[in-house]
């Protein structure tokens, strides 16, 4: 199987940066604060609540969202803690707080930019999401971002031209089932290392907080606005490489190491892997439930997302002409973003078993 670059985002803390292109995800954050405190309230059992309580965020990227996840997670078991006992948990928890994503990560901006006046103690974990990267029964609720989308490789036969299941697309749209099926297939396998992975690393009776975006049943990648935009996407590389900017091999070879999942199957994924109970699954609507159809804006947002990836494999200039060209085709095809179906923002809670 071929490996892909570590998904990195922008770091910094310039106009195109994840620190400043990310408010996306940050609605979704504010949007579950409410159902996240009610999660905590009736899950986490209270003898967990000793003189140390651990949070760790995997796929912390280079803030703020981070922040504000670990915060909600934080307030909410001040909150149970302050209501169950009647004591005050500034006199008798530490909190610590374990950043985690992979080792390219821009960690020196994460730490520059910690909240003054936090009330807990830090520490960044580079490391693989698909891999133990915290000792045995170490944290007691763990949070994953907009990050519980990813593959450690790109299946078998995607990149060969004269395989059945060879995709011209960067992406699974979804159109071709032996394309989805191959894709599906090693969605399955990474995400069942990763829950065992968390499995092993949480104490028993923890909790796992999974925020992020799939796709309804029956909906297809590209019948989505996100969808939408990641072919916009390859067809801009396409474009650069008729243009002799970069290579049409290269093109060809550039494929994503995601799979935006439908709901049926993450549920039916947690459940035969057996660590965990579903204690909540939840359809979240806010008032950015999609992103917002403006060219400029979907051009830098999904920059921030994908752009060091991308320049990974073409380089910095081809990153940045694709852009240009995304906003120019998400202009010109806005009618296709406002027709397309609606994506799924989900809150998961899982207990360990």
């Amino acid at each position: 199987m071929t490996t892909t670059p570590d998904w990195i985002m922008i770091g910094g803390d310039g106009p195109e940066s994840y620190n400043q292109q990310s408010s996306y995800q940050r609605a979704l954050l504010e949007a579950t604060k409410d159902k996240m405190t009610e999660a905590i309230s009736a899950n986490l059992d209270l003898d967990l609540i000793s003189n140390r309580f651990i949070v760790a965020d995997f796929g912390c990227a280079s803030g703020p969202n981070t922040f504000v996840a670990v915060q909600n997670i934080i307030d909410a078991v001040e909150e149970k803690y302050r209501r169950e006992t009647g004591q005050n948990p500034d006199d008798n928890i530490e909190f610590q707080v374990l950043f985690n994503d992979f080792s390219l990560n821009d960690f020196n901006t994460l730490f520059q930019t910690l909240p003054p006046g936090r009330k807990y103690f830090s520490a960044g974990v580079p490391g693989s999401f698909f891999e133990r990267v915290l000792p045995k029964e170490s944290f007691h609720i763990g949070v994953m971002s907009y990050a519980f989308h990813f593959t450690s490789k790109i299946p078998k036969g995607i990149m060969d031209r004269d395989s059945p299941l060879w995709n011209k697309d960067m992406q699974c749209t979804g159109f071709n089932p032996a394309v989805k099926k191959a894709y599906l297939d090693q969605y399955s396998i990474d995400t069942k290392i990763l829950l065992d992975a968390r499995a092993e690393e949480l104490v028993p009776g923890g909790l796992m907080l999974l925020l992020g975006s799939c796709l309804r049943d029956g909906v297809k990648m590209s019948e989505t606005p996100k969808g939408t935009v990641m072919d916009f996407i390859g067809e801009s590389l396409s474009d650069l490489a008729q243009q002799g900017v970069t290579e049409q091999d290269k093109v060809d070879t550039f494929k994503t190491s995601i799979y935006f999942a439908e709901q049926g199957e993450i549920r039916q994924i947690i459940e035969e892997n057996g660590k965990f109970t579903i204690e909540l699954f939840e359809d979240i609507i806010h008032s950015k439930n999609e992103f917002p159809l403006d060219p400029k804006t979907l051009a830098i947002s999904f920059k921030a997302f994908y752009g060091a990836f991308i320049s990974a494999h073409f380089g910095v200039e081809v990153m940045r002409k694709a852009f240009e060209l995304v906003e120019i085709k998400a202009r010109e095809q806005i009618s296709r973003l406002h027709n397309a179906k609606a994506g799924m923002q989900y809150l998961i809670v899982l207990r360990k078993n």
